[in-house]
């Protein structure tokens, strides 16, 4: 097998399209002043009170397909956001789904810079 045979990866404008298609509704573009910025090396943590949202810790960058968002969900820190993170390499989730190669992660789930 070579190269050219291997399936390209979709572009970001491919992703966000998809993800638009799905939600619904266009992504947010207006990046918080307070947000990591796009393009921030960060690893995505196991929560220490449960065996999840991934199986194992791994690195990713902030995307900028679309901004953070504030986190609506009923356990959510107060100012929690969600950012696109793009995966170094592809992750399963503590469930055994996947592999995922980008997902929405919940702020506290995110250490910046290592």
């Amino acid at each position: 097998m070579t190269d050219d045979s291997l399936p390209s990866r979709p572009s970001r404008d491919d992703d966000r399209r998809a993800v638009e298609h799905v939600l619904g509704r266009p992504l947010a573009q207006s990046w918080p002043a307070d947000a990591l910025p796009p393009g921030s090396r960060v690893t995505v943590v196991r929560d220490p009170g449960w065996d999840g949202p991934w199986q194992v810790e791994f690195r990713g960058t902030i995307d900028a397909m679309g901004a953070p968002e504030p986190n609506e969900h009923a356990q959510a820190f107060s100012g929690e956001l969600l950012y696109w993170v793009d995966f170094d390499d592809p992750q399963h989730d503590s469930d055994g789904l996947g592999p995922y190669r980008k997902a929405q992660i919940w702020g506290r789930y995110l250490k910046a810079g290592t």
